[in-house]
Order: C-alpha cells, then structure tokens, then sequence
C-alpha cells in the first residue's frame, strides 16, 4: 500500500531540485537538472525514513530502550553531500572553479531535509531564495563594480623572456595588474613560460590585450582564461 503522505513532500522535493538544477544546466555548470533532483530527492527520502523510523520493522532488546532521533540523519546527509560537492570544485591554474554549483547542491541537499521534516513553508522559502540568488542576483552581480581576474600564460623564445618586472609593465599598459607570477622552463630550455594571475576593473578589454601581446617580439605563443564561478 501506498502512503500517500509521502508523496507529496517527494514530489515537492524533485520539484524543488529541478528548479535550482534548471539554472544550473543553462550556464553548463558540471552538477546540473538531473543532479540537483537526485541530491534533493535523496536527501528528502533519507529524512523521511528517518522521521518515520517508528514503522520500521525491528524491536529492542530484551530490557533495553530504542531512541529515535531523526537529527542524526540530518547530520549524515549535509556532511555527506560535501563528498559530492567536492567532486565539482576544481583547480585550473590560480583559479578555482565550482565553488557556486557545489554551494548549490549543499543548499539542494537541506531543502530536501526540510521536506523530509515537513517544514513545507521553510523549504518553499528556501527553493524560492536559492533560485533567486542563482539567477536574479547573477543579473545584479554582472551590473556592479567588481574586479575581473584572469589566468594569463605567456610562452617565450629561448633567451628572449623579459624579466618579471618588464612583464608586469607590459600587462599594466593594457590596464590589468599581475598579483601573481610564476616561472617554467622546458626541458630543453628552449621556451620559458610566465605563468600570470592578473587583475582589473571590469570589463577588462580583453580584445585590446590579445592584440597587444600578438606584437610582442620573441612571444612564441600566449593563453588569457578569465576565471568564472
């Protein structure tokens, strides 16, 4: 038989999760729709088995008390989740990448913990919340003033690599700053790599310093990788 009034917090649960994973797959985050969904899904069944520990079918032992505390789930789930949101952060360079989407599957996972509970009107608020800082303050970030960060590789021929401080002169004349500066050779010796963090006010011109670096002498090749959420 079906318990009907456990389908409602499941279904509000996958609901909830497909709206925040919505916003996710639009921007081609890694953890999108279908991961959202099973990470608040999970997370709600969890409590829900936990909530209702009582129809379960064991019985104490002789002489001794069973204690049920559904908190401990709760516990398990959010420390859990950090396994799965690990999975989406990665490293490139001096940037970190990933950090919102796994943001978002830890907030994904204690709303389903809150359907689970049947706290129906803190979970609503939370989807509602989550989805708007995703997209509604994405729009209002894009509009404030903020710095821009880059990752800026420059491959130079063997016995031409300026010094650090001539790179950095170089850089600033197209208005962005290094505040890091990293240094490889090749086997070889035959190309030495500057590897850059730079900064800048937004929008950086980013054509502008393609342009620049493309009439550098003994510049044997170049990369720019803005850093995004």
């Amino acid at each position: 038989m079906i318990n009907w009034e456990l389908v409602g917090p499941v279904v509000a649960a996958m609901t909830a999760g497909g709206l925040i994973g919505v916003e996710r797959t639009y921007h081609g985050h890694p953890a999108g729709f279908r991961t959202h969904i099973l990470v608040c899904l999970t997370s709600c069944l969890l409590m829900l088995a936990a909530m209702h520990q009582s129809t379960w079918s064991f019985a104490a032992l002789p002489g001794q008390t069973v204690v049920i505390d559904p908190t401990r789930m709760a516990h398990g789930l959010l420390t859990g989740i950090g396994f799965l949101c690990a999975g989406v952060i990665f490293r490139e360079g001096f940037s970190v990448h990933g950090l919102t989407t796994a943001a978002s599957l830890w907030v994904t996972s204690a709303i389903g913990v809150l359907f689970g509970v049947g706290m129906l009107d803190l979970a609503l608020l939370g989807s509602a919340v989550t989805v708007g800082v995703l997209a509604v303050l994405r729009l209002i970030d894009a509009k404030l003033p903020h710095v821009g960060v880059m990752d800026v590789t420059l491959r130079w021929n063997r016995d031409q690599a300026p010094s650090g401080q001539a790179v950095r002169d170089l850089l600033r004349d197209k208005g962005v700053r290094v505040v890091r500066l990293g240094h490889v050779m090749s086997h070889d010796g035959a190309i030495h790599e500057h590897h850059l963090k730079v900064k800048g006010a937004m929008p950086i011109d980013v054509d502008g310093l393609v342009a620049h670096l493309g009439e550098e002498s003994g510049l044997a090749g170049f990369s720019i990788l803005p850093r995004e959420e």
